[in-house]
């Protein structure tokens, strides 16, 4: 039989699977349409600095995908009634509704939408081919996918005309600051970095959208020379008279981070998404495409893909092993990595060890509410996956034998395979305790002040990460401090940072805790140092730098101005690249 009339013939025996299929491809293309309204508007919030708004929708549009999801379940089992639990309807479902997707640009996107209303209706634990998608065997992406909407730029001996016809083509609403003076700025610079790097560079093809994070705007783009292509970034960031031109990014390095997993999702208006992906993917080669589908704001294929690149690896290196992630165990979270993939899988453990006073409920509402924040680059972004099924060969003897003791409310068995029933999968980083022992005194130092800029700046962005051992912050590839254990954090609001009393007379020899009383959220600042396990002379080192940590009047100074409505700007770019 041909298989392009399977589905002629299907429809003709019962209507259902076709009616279904039409159903969830029109409620993909219904969420597709508000996640692009919402994702819109950012220009508008830039362009007005209506960022309250722009944070509203910000986390409106991480919620929207599984609301979009719960309506489309509450429509389905209207039009299934009975058959919702029916496989042999969804695997003909899922027939019809492959065979609707060969005209559709970002094909992957609508797949994954299927898979996730066939998951949820069956709790299907690992995978099930006949009513879902996997496709383990094609890349999303590849050398075939065409380019996305470029603007091209022919590099001329004027620059500054190049430049200046840049911003124009790209100008907000809202207008520059001075356009002609940011174009002769920019091409100064540009010269500059050239002739450093000693690239000749002929042509700059420059994305049509237009990305929005935080208070910013990115113009994105390559650079192209003889030699290849690179990336570029223009940074646009708004002030009292208008948008000024604020840095150029010419560094790979430095772009990488920009579209980093610390950060959050960008809001930029692409079609098709997997072309945009493809285009960045060739200009960041060692950016997984999970993270680049998640931080342009496509979270769930970005789990997808996460998914397809774990099972791969396990498929392409049989003998790698589930292990304990290096570092101090953890009270709260189990932590196990594959030794040659650098993620991390973390579960909730049945119990928690004193003086942890939690319950899986609290950790829970602390990863929902570190995804739902502005992650200023010093957060990992965490992905929650559920029935995770992985066969019992990859874990290693010891490593099974704590997570079934540990983990059972989450862990089972299920043949020759274990089923995680909830975690979260994270980028590995190297744990910071592990990393001082292993490096120079300077990198040391240098690594020891960015943790304590890493606090200031999530203590900015309104966040205490409440427990701040070093344990709980990794490094990342570009010696960046960032903070990936949330079980303590917490709204800086909800903290009362308080001066340590003087003792009292007959006081002096009686421990703290016994002469003091903290009630919950009481935060003592000048008791960090004893906290942070750090050595003396790094110690040192970070109260030179960073003394106003250790003050109560500085964070309560500080809680006082965000409640004000101050904002504490955090570049995500280093100043040796900003222009003003």
């Amino acid at each position: 039989m041909d298989p392009e009339t399977l589905p002629t013939l299907l429809a003709a025996a019962d209507p259902r699977p076709a009616a279904a299929a039409a159903l969830v491809l029109d409620a993909f293309e219904d969420y597709n349409a508000r996640f692009s309204d919402i994702t819109r508007r950012a220009r508008r919030h830039f362009e007005r600095r209506d960022w309250r708004q722009s944070m509203a929708d910000m986390r409106a549009r991480i919620s929207l995908y599984d609301e979009c999801i719960r309506e489309t379940q509450g429509r389905l089992d209207s039009l299934l009634d009975d058959g919702i639990r029916s496989r042999a309807l969804w695997s003909s479902m899922r027939l019809e509704y492959a065979a609707r997707l060969n005209d559709k640009l970002d094909a992957e996107l609508y797949k994954t939408w299927f898979s996730t209303l066939s998951r949820r209706n069956f709790h299907t634990r690992g995978v099930d081919e006949m009513v879902e998608y996997v496709a383990m065997e094609r890349e999303p992406v590849d050398a075939a996918t065409p380019l996305p909407p470029l603007r091209s730029y022919v590099m001329q001996r004027d620059r500054v005309s190049v430049f200046l016809a840049l911003l124009q083509e790209f100008r907000p609403g809202c207008g520059y600051v001075d356009m002609d003076a940011a174009a002769r700025q920019l091409a100064v610079v540009f010269a500059q970095r050239m002739n450093e790097s000693g690239t000749a560079v002929l042509q700059l093809d420059m994305l049509t959208a237009v990305f929005y994070r935080d208070r910013r705007a990115y113009l994105v783009g390559r650079q192209v020379s003889l030699e290849g292509a690179a990336p570029i970034v223009i940074v646009l960031a708004q002030s009292a008279d208008g948008v000024r031109v604020d840095a150029l990014l010419t560094e790979t390095a430095d772009i990488s981070a920009l579209f980093d997993y610390s950060h959050s999702y960008f809001h930029a208006d692409i079609a098709p998404v997997g072309s945009v992906v493809a285009f960045m993917h060739v200009l960041l080669p060692r950016k997984p495409l999970e993270e680049l589908y998640t931080v342009l704001g496509r979270a769930k294929q970005g789990k997808t893909e996460r998914y397809r690149r774990l099972f791969l690896h396990f498929r392409s290196h049989p003998d790698d092993r589930l292990v304990h992630a290096e570092g101090k165990r953890g009270m709260v979270m189990l932590v196990m990595t594959p030794i040659q993939l650098p993620v991390v899988i973390k579960l909730i453990r049945d119990r928690f060890v004193w003086p942890k006073d939690l319950k899986r409920r609290d950790v829970e509402e602390k990863y929902r509410l570190v995804m739902l924040h502005d992650r200023v680059g010093r957060l990992v972004d965490a992905q929650e996956f559920r029935q995770l099924r992985i066969g019992r060969q990859f874990f290693a003897p010891e490593m099974l034998a704590e997570l079934m003791e540990e983990c059972g409310a989450t862990v089972s068995e299920d043949g020759d395979d274990i089923v995680i029933s909830h975690c979260y999968i994270q980028r590995r980083l190297r744990p910071l305790d592990l990393y001082l022992r292993e490096v120079g005194p300077e990198a040391a130092r240098s690594a020891v002040l960015d943790y304590g800029q890493a606090i200031k700046d999530l203590a900015g962005s309104r966040l205490f990460p409440g427990d701040m051992l070093l344990k709980n912050f990794g490094v990342s590839r570009a010696g960046r401090a960032i903070f990936y254990d949330y079980d303590e954090v917490c709204g800086l609001d909800d903290c009362h940072f308080r001066a340590l009393p003087a003792a009292r007379p007959g006081e002096e020899m009686l421990a703290l805790e016994d002469r003091v009383y903290a009630a919950p959220g009481d935060v003592f600042p000048e008791m960090f140092a004893h906290f942070m396990g750090v050595g003396a002379e790094l110690r040192a080192c970070l109260r030179e730098a960073h003394h106003e940590l250790f003050e109560p009047a500085w964070w309560q100074a500080l809680q006082a101005r965000l409640r004000t409505g101050e904002y504490v700007d955090v570049p995500p770019y280093p100043a040796r690249t900003r222009l003003s």
